[in-house]
């Protein structure tokens, strides 16, 4: 089925909530998600398989920091350590830095890109045998499909190589992609109560 960017935003956004995140690690998960889709990526599908997989448990997920060396305790989180890298971006002009064992790595990209701005270049990441290349212009990517990950991934500034991708309007996702988004984002809704729902069922106020 196809949504709208701002559609699968907004989602994203109360289901990294309802996994857990806080509000503003959640809006950072919706932007990622619906650039990631604007590229043509499956972002929707990215953004699932993450939030089942930690669903509730980030504590140990969280990255630590060692120099040029980020790891976590359990498989380390993309949208968390994403806004890090973001933050520390002027890291980078010293040399790579390797994220340890990511979990599903592709949502590293969004991040990235968000970093080039600030660095005036474009942000290299080496995911298994994919190269990914991502600036505030877009994402060009070599190589295989970046896979769901753990995996480690290297982040260094590059010269920009090849055409970018085409930007996509809408955003394609499966019915047990969207199934498990609204699983999570209905559990930022309030629980009815008995004014709300007479008032639902037409009770006067």
């Amino acid at each position: 089925m196809s949504r709208s960017l701002n559609e699968v935003g907004a989602l994203a956004k109360r289901a990294a909530r309802g996994a857990g995140y806080s509000w503003g690690l959640a809006e950072e998960a919706g932007e990622a998600t619906r650039w990631l889709c604007a590229q043509g990526l499956d972002g929707c599908g990215a953004l699932a398989r993450l939030l089942r997989e930690v669903d509730g448990d980030l504590s140990r997920r969280a990255p630590r920091i060692e120099g040029r060396d980020w790891r976590a305790e359990g498989a380390l989180c993309p949208l968390t350590a994403g806004a890090a890298l973001s933050d520390r971006a002027r890291m980078l002009e010293g040399g790579a830095v390797t994220l340890h064992a990511v979990a599903v790595p592709v949502l590293l990209l969004p991040f990235a890109a968000a970093a080039g701005p600030t660095l005036g270049g474009t942000v290299r990441l080496r995911i298994g045998s994919g190269i990914a290349y991502a600036s505030g212009a877009g994402l060009h990517m070599d190589g295989p499909p970046i896979g769901p990950g753990p995996a480690d991934a290297t982040v260094d500034l590059a010269t920009p190589v090849g055409a970018i991708r085409e930007r996509q309007s809408r955003a394609r996702m499966d019915d047990a992609t969207l199934a498990t988004l609204e699983v999570f984002a209905h559990r930022t809704y309030a629980p009815a109560t008995e004014e709300s729902r007479l008032k639902g069922a037409g009770g006067a106020d």
